[in-house]
């Protein structure tokens, strides 16, 4: 189970490129626009590199994450963060807990995608964000075969129930915007993408 899950040395998470090439700053306003929020779940936190941008926000931050060796680094960076061993398939949260979930470069990594979205249908009371590789060939990332292309994901939000989500095109990833309001969900299928 989670054959793909990262591995590799924790530092290489926070080197100077590959945080500029994240934007992640940008990343997280962009998750925060429109929208009043006071928590978030950062699904694969790693090293809490997003958790510690959103907590920049004095939002209540929680990050979870499948390698138990990955929790003591996130702390060391977001003190104030509470962070827990878990799978995005298997939140140990209740119903409608947290204002904003965050996937941030892991979904690419579950196992078992649909369960992962009615998991963060169930725990997310406002919106859920995907950041995730486009499907391209890049010098970075995945290789392709671990990549989601767009058809796939729209695919996975409409098996969760979702119609209707925004894809913003960043430098080197794509955000995908959910609102998860009720089903709150309009009744047309689209795709936006910035």
């Amino acid at each position: 189970m989670h054959e793909k899950r990262f591995s590799g040395d924790i530092t290489r998470l926070r080197s100077v490129e590959r945080v500029e090439r994240l934007e992640v700053e940008r990343v997280v306003q962009i998750c925060l626009e429109g929208g009043s929020f006071s928590n978030i779940l950062d699904v694969g936190t790693g090293s809490g590199l997003f958790v510690e941008g959103f907590s920049q926000h004095n939002l209540e931050v929680t990050g979870i994450d499948a390698n138990f060796e990955m929790l003591p680094a996130a702390r060391s960076y977001v003190p104030q963060g509470r962070f827990l061993q878990s799978t995005a398939e298997a939140l140990p949260f209740a119903p409608k807990s947290f204002d904003l979930i965050f996937y941030g470069l892991v979904f690419h990594e579950v196992d078992d995608p649909t369960r992962v979205f009615e998991v963060a249908r169930r725990v997310s009371r406002k919106r859920i964000c995907l950041l995730e590789w486009p499907y391209r060939e890049q010098s970075f990332g995945p290789p392709m075969n671990d990549r989601l292309s767009p058809g796939r994901l729209e695919e996975l939000f409409h098996q969760a129930g979702f119609v209707r989500w925004e894809c913003i095109r960043l430098k080197n990833t794509d955000l995908y915007c959910l609102d998860s309001y009720e089903a709150g969900l309009v009744n047309s299928n689209q795709l936006f993408i910035k």
